[in-house]
């Protein structure tokens, strides 16, 4: 059983390398560049200033085109029961009843009430004249820390950072991606609205955690951001879950997450290439500074592994077990023994390095290209912290394989504990 699915696993890799890497493979990853080709289809351009709201807040929603006959209705992302087939669309859950508007202009601001929602992430559709069809996301956070024990941290950071749209009108689109130091939060994304993408890596584990029924407080990045030291983290969580690409943090959030560890809480990296960027904030505006590990900070000493190289997803393999008894017999328990593959993991990749923990164990590896090897580490620190990392994208975006199933559910039941 366990071989088949490692020769199902590097077949299926082979079969991608064979056509050209198409993207119509269910088992490859999207978005293997910064950029997503943007969305030709007609739509009404919107946002959300702020990347969160509490229950029972006035959110401002910006209008950034003039358009007619526009319905603006709120939909919860992740509930629904069916996987996104196009860069460009986002499903979820009416939360309202739709805004009926006659017309709009460039710049106008529409006021929607946050309901008593649970935590999660929400998004405006909006529809107009000729077809036309917009999402702008946003995070409901809960109305206190705590709510319930688990945190899950959605990258809206390095959401924006990979939006190449050309928000001042002057031909040059508004990233560092394109040139430059800084990006703006608060912004219409490209593809309709859509997060880059958010198809592939964030929706199948939001879908998850809503079919397994596990209630999470969700935040977005700026909510780290305005907490002083990892206190208030440690006193409300036992885990904090990192699901997605999650490269660009502040200094604040790097301390925050850094003070929760220390104090005894559990983190979950479920991708790779996080806490990469060094970013400040100011406003809206983010400027790129400089690599952590650069600063004195490396990742690794935070994640257990830390970045080393992109492929473009031209060498994706399975996580192979290389310790099954590891992490109180995590494999062992998800039914998986020494040598045996998971998943298809690559694009972006993370290994151990001399500032990784002293404690830290590899549980599986990835057989990358040139004889080099990404690592899926965990560790435990004097506190009793338990840190969990990928090592590769993405189990998050993997969460709804049936395949690697019984491993999340192993892995999210030994850290939601404390």
């Amino acid at each position: 059983m366990a071989t088949n699915r490692l020769l199902i696993s590097v077949l299926a890799v082979l079969a991608i390398a064979s056509a050209g890497g198409s993207t119509h493979d269910p088992q490859q990853l999207e978005g293997k560049q910064p950029r997503q080709k943007a969305s030709a289809k007609p739509t009404v351009r919107a946002s959300f200033p702020r990347e969160s709201y509490r229950p029972g807040d006035s959110a401002r929603l910006i209008v950034a085109a003039r358009a007619t006959g526009v319905e603006i209705q709120i939909f919860h992302a992740g509930v629904e029961n069916a996987s996104i087939l196009a860069n460009d669309l986002m499903l979820g859950r009416p939360m309202a009843k739709p805004t009926l508007l006659a017309r709009t202009r460039a710049g106008q601001v529409v006021r929607l009430s946050i309901g008593d929602w649970p935590s999660g992430l929400y998004f405006a559709r909006l529809t107009a004249d000729r077809g036309r069809v917009g999402y702008a996301p946003f995070v409901v956070r809960p109305r206190r820390l705590g709510e319930n024990r688990v945190a899950v941290v959605l990258p809206t950071q390095t959401w924006q950072a990979y939006n190449f749209s050309d928000d001042d009108g002057d031909g040059d689109d508004d990233t560092w991606y394109a040139g430059g130091s800084t990006a703006r939060t608060g912004r219409p994304f490209e593809n309709r609205g859509v997060p880059t993408h958010y198809k592939r890596y964030d929706q199948p584990f939001l879908r998850w955690l809503a079919t397994t029924g596990r209630e999470v407080d969700y935040l977005a990045q700026a909510d780290l951001n305005q907490l002083r030291g990892g206190n208030a983290l440690a006193a409300a969580y036992d885990l904090i879950v990192f699901p997605g690409h999650h490269e660009y943090v502040t200094e604040r959030e790097y301390d925050a997450v850094e003070k929760f560890r220390d104090s005894g809480g559990n983190l979950a990296f479920l991708s790779a290439n996080n806490f990469f960027w060094k970013v400040t904030r100011r406003g809206d505006l983010m400027t790129r500074v400089k690599q952590w590990r650069e600063l004195g900070r490396p990742e690794s000493a935070l994640i257990g592994v830390q970045y080393f190289a992109n492929d473009n997803g031209s060498h994706r393999r399975p996580w192979v077990v290389q310790n099954a008894h590891a992490a109180n017999g995590l494999f062992a328990s998800a039914g998986l023994a020494k040598g045996e593959g998971l998943g298809v993991a690559g694009i972006e990749v993370d290994g151990l390095t001399q500032h990784s923990p002293r404690s830290v164990k590899v549980l599986a590896e990835v057989a990358w290209r040139r004889g080099k090897t990404a690592h899926m580490t965990y560790y435990e620190t004097p506190r009793g912290s338990k840190v969990f990392a990928a090592g590769a994208f993405t189990i998050a975006g993997q969460a709804m394989d049936p395949e690697l199933a019984p491993f999340l559910r192993e892995l999210w039941s030994r850290l939601a504990r404390p």
